[in-house]
């Protein structure tokens, strides 16, 4: 069946621009100009992923997530017009799948939804087969990690992750001391024929580095090997 999204931004020309180009994907799309009237929307006829504005009058992104996790898993991808880690650290927490800052790429934004949608359906398969084996949790040093729940552990504390930061690191641990390339780390985040720049990872490294420092100051596991690429190194 065709996957349908749910935008809900305030500004008419971001809604408009994004619902065309996820139409020309194949997307089904459901727009909505404020929080209030999605959320009931949301509710009664659930999507199979959301794009929240973060930014929005009346009811802002965060309250409408904390309201729609009241009641529903629905995937969520969060928009802001600001990096503002707070409100990123905040939003995951209260169980965001992903975060883009505006201003954002289109094939960006359909590369995360394709990755969050290809994952939530792993798991209905694996939820709809309880005999079938569960995925192979990754256990490297003090790092663990279960695809199957998409949790992260550093040192028995929880570290929450992207989709994007858990696929980019689920490639650097399964071969812990074998060099990632930039290329072969696009295309573990982004298979879908996006481009995405050097920068783009090297953010995503960076910010995998800040959380993990967050439990651990003195986090090192995750290398630069300069003109190279990255690796993962069992402490």
């Amino acid at each position: 069946m065709t996957p349908t999204i749910a935008l809900v931004d305030d500004d008419r020309n971001i809604l408009t621009s994004v619902s065309i180009a996820l139409q020309s994907e194949g997307f089904t799309v459901r727009v909505y100009s404020d929080g209030e009237a999605a959320l009931k929307a949301l509710l009664d006829n659930p999507p199979d992923l959301a794009v929240l504005d973060i930014k929005m009058p009346r009811m802002d992104g965060m309250e409408l997530l904390r309201r729609l996790r009241e009641k529903s898993s629905v995937p969520t991808i969060f928009l802001t017009s600001k990096d503002d880690e707070l409100d990123e650290a905040l939003g995951l927490a209260m169980g965001a799948d992903d975060y883009i800052t505006k201003p954002f790429s289109q094939r960006l934004l359909i590369a995360r939804i394709r990755a969050i949608l290809r994952r939530t359906e792993a798991r209905a398969q694996n939820d709809d087969q309880p005999d079938a084996p569960p995925a192979e949790k990754i256990v490297r040093g003090r790092l663990a990690m279960d695809p199957a729940r998409h949790r992260v552990q550093w040192n028995g504390q929880d570290v929450t992750l992207t989709v994007t930061e858990f696929l980019i690191l689920e490639a650097l641990a399964q071969r812990p001391g074998f060099v990632k390339s930039r290329d072969q780390l696009m295309d573990t985040a982004y298979q879908d024929d996006v481009y995405v720049d050097d920068r783009t990872i090297d953010s995503h490294i960076k910010r995998l580095r800040r959380k993990f420092r967050q439990v651990d100051s003195d986090f090192k596991a995750i290398e630069t090997l300069y003109g190279v690429g990255y690796r993962f190194a069992e402490e």
